[in-house]
Order: structure tokens, then sequence, then C-alpha cells
């Protein structure tokens, strides 16, 4: 079965938030705050509340960036991943779930932590340019 993933690359003076993941799915990869889309949600509702229930940040406005089509071989998964852009102004990126998530830090496009989680990491080969450009517009 393949499964509907929104990740959100939340933007705050140049830089954007990243969080260490544990768990079986993806577990010391570092990926945006995100989850699964649930039935009759939209894209933009997933985000936020994800946003929300991961960061304790809130986000309005989003902007659709792109995709991404993803097979975790290891984990016998396969996503496709809605790439998702929103501005935070205000307010600190807080554990909300400790048993997902181990830390949060902002960071630059061109110092990114390692490994990332394999959504990201394929968004970025095929998107790094784009997500420049609509950081340096933030």
């Amino acid at each position: 079965m393949v499964r509907v993933g929104v990740a959100v690359i939340i933007v705050r003076d140049g830089k954007f938030l990243l969080g260490e993941r544990m768990g079986a799915h993806g577990s010391g990869t570092w990926a945006t705050p995100g989850g699964h889309l649930e039935v009759g949600e939209t894209i933009e509702q997933c985000a936020q509340r994800e946003v929300s229930e991961e960061t304790g940040l809130v986000i309005k406005k989003t902007v659709k960036l792109g995709f991404t089509n993803d097979i975790f071989e290891g984990e016998n998964k396969h996503y496709v991943t809605l790439f998702m852009l929103a501005y935070s102004d205000f307010g600190i990126a807080e554990v909300k779930e400790p048993n997902k998530c181990t830390q949060w830090q902002w960071c630059a496009l061109d110092n990114l932590p390692s490994p990332l989680f394999l959504s990201l990491k394929h968004f970025l080969a095929d998107n790094y340019e784009q997500l420049s450009e609509c950081i340096n517009k933030l």
C-alpha cells in the first residue's frame, strides 16, 4: 500500500527546521515536521496539524513545493510525500512527541545535518535551487 505523507519546510531567518527522528521508520535521520494525510483532510490542514502536534509552532500560510516518490526498502514502505513551505516568525520549536523526535534545530540549507530522511534527500536532489530561492525570498 502506498501512503501519502506531508512534509513541512518551515522557514525562519533564512533557515529551516529539522528534527532528528527516532523509532523504526527513518531512525537517526533528519527530517522536516510532517506526517500522514488523514481521510478528508486538506494538505494544508495536515501541514498545520502535524507542525502543531510535533513542534508546538503555529503556521498559517503554506505553499505547495513539490513531491517525492519514495520506497523505503528496509522497512518495506512506499510513500508519496507532498512538500509544503511555511513561514514561522515566532515561538520555540519544542519536542512534543519525544517517542518520535529527539530534537529540533534551525538549519541553513548549505549546512545540513546528516543523514537526511529519504524523502527530504530525494526532494533536495531535485529541488535544491527552487528551495534556496524560496528561502531567500522569505
